[in-house]
């Protein structure tokens, strides 16, 4: 179930609840997906993050399991058990499958000051406990696109030492969005192996030392185009057949996190280390990439994030409880990339002479953060949440800035609460994307920029806006609403621009988001619904960033008038329906509802709107000797409907891409 949901402390070991309490988003929007829900979707377990995700508000889907939240183009911030990841370079989604969590959560909103850097949105992921939830699973999934998963997960608890590990490993022949409205693609392979482990030790009733580890090792066969013409002569040759391309990209990322949690009477601590490694390496058909657009460029890129996160509250007075702390850390991104271009002659056109030109480049960026806040209870029904935050910026583009952050919650009746929040955002580029090629060595070749301007990404500085009531209607209803508004200078935004699945940083002087959210829940025994929809606008104007990987026209046009961002999904919607019919049974289907990303010249129209639902069906049942088992039966997309992602035109946009048609799943798995 999707419910908006106040601050909810479980009680367990002290160092536990400590970390609980550490973190709290008082002010802010929060959207819990509890363990229940997640077993209620569609694929259950099997479903990965960005699936779950779309269940929340004000959340929009795009392609590569790409999610937007509130009009922005990731700018999210991971938090594992507390701890801040810097995000991979192809995305953070999937490093997570639901199997392996607890809990998901989305705070959005005007944030209160202990959240900072990536601020559209906080995805709060609580790992699954060996302590909590002994016992786990083992099994095989599998059906359309030649989908097979075997998946493995177990937790258990040996005195003050627990662990929960999971583990999968996909094949399938839909790696990527098809790029045709046909059912499969050719060239479309993608083979995943994921793996999470979540260890603690309790050195004493006041503290606990754990270590979170994960990895996400992807390969996958870039699917072909049918139909394209050959636009160029290369190697002797002017004539292919574009179905045939074999372009490859790998995709590789792990993380590590070590953190101590320490409750001393009124004060709770968590002291903690991280360390997150991703690449991605795109490998180029290159008589067919050189033929259809003059250019095959293989593109390595690998990021390395080391940082240091310590976080303390303190309940200093009865009405007053103060929270602090700081985030240090450094990110190194080297570039490699071989690129194969055609010289052009004195009038423009293209010479049969290949060459490759080889471009390096190694960018390092560090951020530093402080924070201090009062959650200031002012009266038994009003409270006030007043921080700021300075943060630190060094890297190809510096910048600091002081950012106050206020958030006023009143509950005007034991069934109405009304908030509202300011939240000045500091937002740095993100490190794990940078880039700086050299120009010059373009210059007479087809892979020159149309516009030979290359401008360092910026940090962006923006004024954050919320206001929110959430209503109960007896025990088992919840209605909220929420509106916001940001004002943003130099706001950031991303786009595919190349034939690799990687994207690329760039600002607007200008930009503006603004939105209204409508949210419902419902939870009365065996049954289990919710409703999302939301309203949104995201615009900006003056590119300033990164101007060469612009279209001439478009570039001059956006320089003087706001353009709608790529990503951005005016209307979005989500609902969910479950029922347990009888014991160890779940019946339950979700809707997901998109206006349309953008699409033509500047991003002034959009695509399709689309309407898609997902059922899935789960029986629990005992088997003599044998031990208890699941079924499960999951159609993604019932009606089969044909809907589009991207058409290739606008802003950012390279190729199009179209939804996952109609498919069937099936798994078995046996309880352990």
């Amino acid at each position: 179930m999707v419910t908006e949901l106040p601050e909810m402390v479980v009680e367990a070991g002290r160092a536990e609840t400590a970390r609980s309490r550490i973190a709290p988003a008082l002010g802010a929007s929060v959207t819990e997906i509890d363990r229940e829900a997640i077993e209620r979707l569609p694929l259950g377990d099997s479903a990965p993050l960005n699936q779950v995700l779309l269940q929340a508000p004000g959340v929009a889907g795009d392609a590569q399991g790409d999610i937007h939240v509130r009009g922005d183009h990731r700018n999210l911030q991971y938090r594992i058990n507390g701890v801040t990841i810097p995000e991979a370079i192809g995305g953070f989604a999937p490093l997570f499958e639901a199997r392996g969590l607890s809990s998901v959560s989305l705070i959005t909103g005007a944030l209160p000051a202990q959240f900072g850097f990536r601020t559209a949105g906080i995805i709060d992921l609580q790992l699954r406990s060996g302590a909590e939830s002994p016992g786990g699973s083992a099994g095989l999934s599998g059906g359309s696109y030649g989908t097979v998963q075997p998946f493995l997960s177990y937790g258990a608890a040996i005195g003050p030492f627990e662990y929960y590990v999971t583990g999968s490993f996909l094949r399938s022949d839909r790696g990527f969005e098809n790029p045709t409205p046909a059912y499969t693609a050719r060239n479309n392979e993608t083979e995943q192996l994921r793996g999470l482990g979540s260890f603690g030790y309790r050195l004493d009733d006041r503290t606990r030392l754990a270590l979170i580890a994960g990895t996400s090792q992807s390969r996958f066969q870039v699917p072909a185009v049918p139909g394209q013409p050959a636009r160029f002569t290369a190697f002797g040759q002017s004539s292919l057949d574009s179905a045939d391309l074999r372009a490859r990209q790998w995709q590789r990322g792990s993380f590590g996190v070590l953190a101590l949690q320490h409750a001393a009477g009124a004060l709770d601590t968590q002291l903690s280390v991280y360390a997150r490694q991703s690449s991605v390496n795109y490998l180029p058909d290159l008589l067919g990439e050189m033929l259809v657009n003059g250019v095959a460029a293989e593109t390595r890129k690998a990021s390395l994030s080391l940082g240091l996160q310590a976080d303390a509250t303190w309940r200093a007075a009865e009405d007053h409880t103060l929270r602090f702390g700081l985030l240090a850390s450094t990110d190194t991104t080297r570039n490699r990339m071989a690129t194969t271009v055609l010289p052009l002659d004195a009038v423009g056109g293209t010479i049969d002479a290949p060459f490759t030109i080889a471009d390096r480049a190694t960018l390092t960026q560090q951020l530093y953060g402080l924070y201090l806040q009062d959650e200031w209870r002012l009266t038994e029904r009003l409270t006030a949440n007043l921080g700021a935050r300075f943060d630190i910026l060094q890297g190809p583009a510096d910048g600091s800035q002081l950012s106050p952050r206020a958030n006023l919650v009143w509950r005007a009746t034991d069934r109405t609460t009304l908030s509202l929040g300011y939240a000045r955002y500091f937002t740095p580029p993100p490190a794990e994307l940078l880039a700086r090629p050299d120009l010059a060595l373009y210059a007479g070749t087809t892979a020159a920029p149309a516009v030979p301007a290359i401008g360092a990404v910026l940090p962006e500085s923006a004024h954050y806006f919320n206001l929110g009531i959430r209503q109960s209607v007896g025990e088992a209803l919840t209605l909220g609403a929420e509106a916001y508004y940001r004002q943003s200078r130099n706001l950031q935004d991303l786009g595919q621009f190349g034939s690799a699945y990687i994207f690329s940083p760039y600002n607007y002087r200008d930009g503006r988001l603004y939105g209204v959210e409508l949210t419902a829940s419902y939870r009365d025994g065996p049954w289990l619904a919710y409703g999302n929809l939301a309203y949104g606008r995201a615009e900006g104007r003056d590119p300033v960033s990164n101007q060469y990987l612009l279209d001439a026209e478009e570039y001059a046009y956006a320089r003087g008038k706001y353009v709608r961002l790529d990503h951005l999904q005016t209307i979005s919607g989500s609902a969910g329906l479950s029922y347990r019919p009888w014991p160890g049974g779940t019946v339950g289907g979700t809707l997901i509802y998109a206006g349309g990303l953008r699409k033509g010249f500047a991003n002034s129209e959009h695509v399709t709107p689309y309407l898609t639902a997902n059922l899935g069906i789960a029986q629990q049942f005992e088997l003599p000797r044998i031990g208890r088992w699941t079924a499960r039966l999951d159609v993604m997309n019932i009606g089969d409907r044909i809907y589009q992602l991207r058409d290739g035109t606008g802003i950012g946009v390279s190729a199009e891409q179209y939804g996952l048609r109609r498919a069937v799943f099936v798994s078995l798995s046996k309880t352990l």
